[in-house]
């Protein structure tokens, strides 16, 4: 695949670094146009909205990456940049880099992978990035040269139709290599604090 289209999404809000990190991994190997929310949307899974206007805001560019902040949920931003905003259908989807682990039940729940099913859904090859660090401000040079890697491998070879992958680093220094597993069968803890609701 020679200068592919790629679009790139998160969760975690146009502002996080991941999402800056991977853009500009990205850009090494085609045209990247990122899409993302206007602020975070954890835990959005596929959710659209569908009762409100879904709006998007072109920013000026950076280093050749077209960007836009979008004020719907990552498969908002999938779907309007697709329809609407790329001028050509994107060859390959990234979500990420996801602020947080997206192994186990997590799938389920995330926008980061959400995004990545819906480009699947639309017959795209489409990968979900997760470093297992929450912070603003995470380590993500030790993961990069396996997220490039793989990246790398699907615009080389492809990948199986209505398949997406889901890619979660640990946030350690020396991450020794790259295993394909089976979704692991972890699950949350429901914990909730009882209180009265405050007055109107």
């Amino acid at each position: 695949m020679t200068n592919p289209q790629i679009l790139i999404t998160n969760d975690d809000g146009i502002q996080a670094k991941g999402i800056h990190e991977l853009a500009l991994l990205a850009k090494k190997y085609g045209s990247v146009t990122v899409v993302a929310p206007n602020g975070p949307r954890s835990a959005q899974s596929s959710a659209l909205t569908i009762e409100q206007p879904v709006y998007a805001i072109k920013h000026d560019s950076e280093d050749g990456i077209q960007w836009f902040s979008c004020s719907g949920t990552p498969t908002d931003c999938v779907k309007l940049a697709i329809t609407q905003l790329m001028p050509t259908r994107p060859n390959i989807i990234l979500s990420g880099i996801n602020h947080g682990s997206n192994a186990s039940i997590n799938v389920i729940y995330s926008g980061t992978m959400g995004a990545a099913i819906e480009g699947s859904l639309h017959g795209i090859p489409s990968i979900g990035f997760s470093l297992c660090n929450h912070s603003l401000n995470a380590d993500f040079k030790p993961c990069l040269p396996f997220f490039e890697t793989i990246l790398k491998g699907v615009i080389d070879n492809g990948m199986p139709k209505d398949i997406c992958l889901n890619v979660n680093a640990p946030a350690i220094p020396n991450i020794k290599g790259i295993k394909a597993c089976r979704q692991a069968d972890g699950r949350w803890g429901n914990d909730f604090i009882s209180a009265d609701a405050p007055r109107p």
